[in-house]
């Protein structure tokens, strides 16, 4: 073995020891000692040159032995696994810190048949004797989560049972000592910005402040719950007579930021908005994360647009034309004021409570609730326009508002 030390070695080191005219003085301890030190040097040097993993073929990043912990019933959290205290336990359980080694392996193996749970959900039995391999790319694809919590269900003990995670050897590269230190260079991080969230709220804030410093007085009347919630619409109004001009245009545009903010806000605390899964996925930098940005906005603009040039056809259909424009500034005017302070709500609570969970089960409602209240002040405001015959009036709603609802919440659930 190159560059380690063989039994052969230790045999020639042994004679001469006893061939040493001081021989008779050596005391037992000392062989003792001496021993113990080549049988250790002797086995550091056959483990540094072996890899880990399926054939030995991955070089071992970090090690989970001393990092596994175990569930203790009467402090009702978990606890560092201790041998002498929890030789009987059959559930070991880490955490995996997913963010900070991407493109590496996650190797698990244990010497009897087993389970493997991650984040307490049963994902595959584990053979005895046969390394399971895991990329942490797909993990944190599948999790979106910093971390992941795994748990090893088995015979009690932790002998048997190996954690690792590893970097596959290259066939074209040289032959690298490993050492079991706990020493290692690492590339230094690259020292860009990432928190776009901070800067997202800069940027709506810039948004507003244009808006609120140029066009005063349309900003006034759509933040306005008093004209919001008031039925006499003023349809002689610019802002309702001309929907599509310039000023509308902008203000449609600041809430297709807002919505796009939201979406990736909500998806970066693990909340799939979309069931492809393929939103934020990427390198996960600044530049990424601002094109899915701006890619979510101009969707939602002209899902916008395409709202409005619907409200046209189906009044044109029911013979509504009449309060087609009043409808969408009220869609509009509501869809700022819930969005814009739903938006700030949550950053708040994002910023001063980091460890709160988000659930879709709490989110979902309040959407409801807001689209349901909507479609009731529409139908009000609407029927107090015009003489309306309410079978017309509740078939045109159901079109372009209700069956838009049930869809939304028929995907999300």
């Amino acid at each position: 073995m190159d560059g380690g030390i063989t039994v052969s070695h230790f045999r020639s080191f042994a004679l001469s020891l006893f061939q040493h005219p001081l021989r008779h003085s050596l005391s037992p301890l000392f062989l003792s000692f001496t021993l113990s030190l080549f049988l250790f040097s002797i086995s550091t040097a056959q483990t540094r040159n072996s890899g880990i993993g399926p054939e030995g073929r991955y070089y071992p990043v970090h090690d989970f032995r001393d990092d596994f912990q175990v569930y203790d019933e009467g402090a009702k959290a978990y606890i560092p696994y201790i041998v002498e205290q929890h030789a009987n336990q059959i559930a070991l359980s880490a955490y995996v810190d997913l963010e900070s080694n991407r493109h590496y392996s996650l190797l698990i193996s244990t010497k009897e048949d087993g389970y493997l749970f991650i984040n307490a959900a049963l994902k595959r039995k584990l053979r005895a004797n046969q390394w399971q391999v895991l990329r942490i790319d797909s993990l944190f694809r599948v999790y979106r989560q910093p971390e992941i919590f795994l748990t090893i269900y088995g015979p009690p003990g932790i002998e048997g049972k190996q954690v690792f995670i590893g970097y596959p050897k290259s066939a074209t590269q040289k032959q690298v000592v490993l050492r079991d230190d706990n020493l290692s260079v690492r590339p230094r991080p690259q020292k860009y910005y990432t928190n776009f969230l901070g800067l997202g709220l800069l940027f709506l804030l810039a948004t507003h402040a244009f808006l609120f410093s140029f066009y005063h007085r349309a900003f006034l009347r759509f933040y306005s719950l008093r004209d919001l919630v008031s039925l006499r619409a003023q349809e002689e109004s610019f802002l309702i007579n001309r929907p599509l001009s310039g000023t509308n245009t902008l203000f449609v545009l600041n809430l297709s930021f807002i919505l796009a903010y939201l979406i990736i806000f909500v998806q970066s605390h693990n909340l799939d908005v979309f069931a492809s899964r393929r939103l934020l996925l990427g390198e996960q930098h600044l530049g990424w994360v601002a094109g899915e940005f701006f890619l979510l906005s101009a969707a939602a603009f002209l899902s916008l647009i395409g709202k409005y040039v619907s409200l046209e056809i189906i009044g044109g259909l029911y013979k509504l034309q009449g309060i087609v424009n009043v409808h969408f500034f009220k869609v509009i005017q509501s869809s700022l004021l819930f969005f814009a302070y739903f938006t700030i709500l949550l950053t708040i609570i994002a910023y001063n409570l980091p460890t709160v969970e988000w659930s879709p089960s709490v989110l979902i409602p309040i959407l409801t609730i807001f689209y349901t209240a909507r479609l009731a002040l529409l139908y009000v405001v609407i029927r107090s326009q015009e003489a309306i015959k309410n079978l017309y009036l509740f078939s045109y709603l159901c079109i372009v508002e209700l069956i838009p609802l049930i869809i939304g919440l028929r995907f999300a659930l």
